[in-house]
């Protein structure tokens, strides 16, 4: 029994085709844009690492880099994280002494390409398998609130989560990082949200006008605490202290 094939139907094969084609094409190349979100007139919004490539070429150095030389030095009472996001390293997780904590942040510090570092290290016990496991829960969450977004990119923000504290790292407008906040601070479970955001203009990223994947300054670090709404209106957000540490301020 032969088969007829109308054009239509043609047609319709051919273009699964190609968007099987470009789905594969996705998957092998690494910045090719990605649909996150429906914008408000109804078209998809679609975005990329705004990282260069070399700039996350680094930021996977310095992790290995990172981690492997804690390892160096770690002891039973050290569980340290490091994460870079355009050359900016947040360092998190504890330490038994004080020693320890700044012995972390200078071997962050003397890492090649590392253009700062935050360490929210603390001393203290480690975290049980409880405590980690509901960090990643929340992390999980908060990533897919962040994509559930229709107004931001989601792609313009890492998430990490320690001990119910969520930290923001990116690259990012303003508006984009005040509206990625109050997202995560309406996720159940987060206690704190820490933004280390390094902060573009619209008219930076329209333009492209970023080199080298460094970015603008300054680099921004702020904390607020979350609040029963998220009207609640936000401070402004301080530049980045000269010491590294993250400057905590409440939501009023």
């Amino acid at each position: 029994m032969t088969t007829t094939t109308t054009p239509l139907a043609s047609l319709r094969r051919l273009a699964l085709m190609l968007t099987a084609g470009a789905a594969l094409a996705g998957s092998l190349t690494a910045c090719v844009p990605l649909v996150v979100g429906g914008a408000a007139a109804g078209a998809g919004l679609v975005a990329t690492d705004r990282r260069t490539s070399g700039a996350q070429l680094d930021d996977q150095g310095i992790e290995l880099r990172g981690a492997a030389r804690i390892r160096d030095i770690a002891n039973d009472q050290m569980y340290v994280s490091i994460t870079s996001f355009n050359r900016q390293v947040l360092l998190t997780g504890t330490v038994g002494v004080e020693a320890d904590r700044r012995r972390v942040e200078e071997i962050a510090r003397g890492l090649d390409n590392v253009r700062g570092v935050v360490n929210e290290t603390v001393v203290g016990p480690a975290s049980s398998f409880q405590q980690r496991s509901s960090d990643t829960f929340i992390t999980g969450k908060v990533k897919a609130s962040l994509l559930d977004a229709k107004d931001i990119f989601a792609t313009s923000f890492k998430v990490v989560t320690e001990r119910n504290v969520v930290y923001l790292m990116g690259l990012a407008t303003r508006r984009e990082t005040d509206r990625a906040t109050d997202i995560t601070r309406g996720v159940a479970g987060v206690d704190k949200v820490v933004r280390v955001v390094e902060i573009v203009s619209e008219a930076e990223l329209a333009g492209q006008t970023r080199q080298g994947g460094t970015g603008p300054s300054p680099n921004t670090v702020n904390s607020v605490a979350p609040a029963a709404r998220s009207s609640v209106p936000l401070p402004p957000m301080d530049p980045l202290p000269a010491s590294g540490g993250a400057t905590v301020t409440p939501v009023r």
